[in-house]
């Protein structure tokens, strides 16, 4: 073989580093604020090496396959596709939960209803807490394994929701303790005879603003669901029903536990006290500062259907 095809081919071989350097630069072109982190983590998915042991072995030569597979999945979230979708998982609660398009990407500040879910049960391990939107079962999973003798139902308008929250539940053993309903809002609770016997109603309902959806970022306004982003005018159309809904299931110092936006928890916990239903029993800030939890004690018996 002549010297110049020599150099053709070892031009065209691919190594781990220039697989890298490809990654990251087609990252950075799509304005992805963090790409040398997040090719090393796609590298990592396919090729089962931590981004140390890349950096060891970075003259490895990559199968034309594995290339390949990364070469898409780089395409992929150059796109804007979020990171979480393009690699199939997200962490909540110390645990991974298979995500997709169909649901929501769970998010840190979500912990705080888990956290307060749980806090408030401690006394009544065998309460009923209903999970409303129930997405991709992140909410639903962590408080059922915390309060193991507690009834947990999953509630979700999306079939295809319900499917990625179901797979969830099996992968951590909990898909015969938590029950998966598709329904809207609260509705399904009506032919299960759970009124005035539910202790704890959690949600992350939606609650940007319509209007405000075409500033969020490509990776939301692009890939993840709608339904689950879009609350109405100021956003907080859901917020207000599970208000009406709540008082009928949940029992006398029973909780309804939302989360919100930017400058919506005093709105939500003044429309909650005017319904005669609720008193305010707590917000509480995300790490932020911002009031993401308001917690509305249940305070007077409620209308029979």
């Amino acid at each position: 073989m002549s010297a110049h095809k020599l150099d053709m081919a070892a031009s065209s071989v691919v190594t781990i580093r220039s697989l890298l350097v490809e990654a990251q630069g087609r990252l950075r072109a799509a304005g992805i604020e963090q790409p040398a982190l997040e090719a090393a983590w796609l590298l990592e998915y396919v090729l089962k090496l931590s981004p140390l042991m890349q950096r060891v072995n970075a003259e490895r030569q990559v199968p034309d396959a594995d290339s390949a597979r990364v070469q898409a999945l780089v395409a992929r979230r150059a796109n804007r596709e979020p990171l979480q979708y393009v690699l199939g998982t997200q962490e909540f609660c110390g645990r991974e939960f298979r995500v997709t398009s169909s649901v929501l990407i769970p998010r840190p500040e979500s912990v705080l209803l888990v956290q307060e879910t749980i806090r408030r049960c401690r006394q009544n391990l065998t309460v009923i807490v209903v999970d409303v939107g129930a997405g991709s079962g992140g909410l639903a999973v962590s408080v059922a394994s915390a309060l193991p003798e507690a009834r947990v139902l999953a509630i979700d308008v999306s079939a295809e929701a319900l499917t990625v929250a179901r797979a969830n539940m099996e992968q951590h053993g909990l898909g015969a303790r938590i029950e998966c309903v598709q329904g809207d809002l609260l509705a399904p609770l009506a032919e299960r005879g759970l009124v005035g016997q539910v202790g704890v109603v959690l949600s992350n309902p939606p609650y940007i603003a319509d209007l405000d959806l075409a500033m969020l970022q490509p990776e939301v306004r692009c890939f993840e669901p709608r339904v689950a982003l879009a609350g109405g005018p100021d956003g907080m159309d859901v917020h207000r029903r599970l208000i009406q809904q709540a008082p009928t299931y949940l029992k006398v110092g029973g909780m309804l536990l939302m989360e919100g936006g930017l400058g919506q928890a005093a709105t939500v916990c003044r429309e909650a006290e005017n319904s005669g239903w609720f008193r305010t029993d707590g917000v509480l800030q995300d790490e932020a500062g911002i009031d993401r939890v308001v917690c509305l004690e249940k305070t007077a018996a409620g209308p029979s259907l």
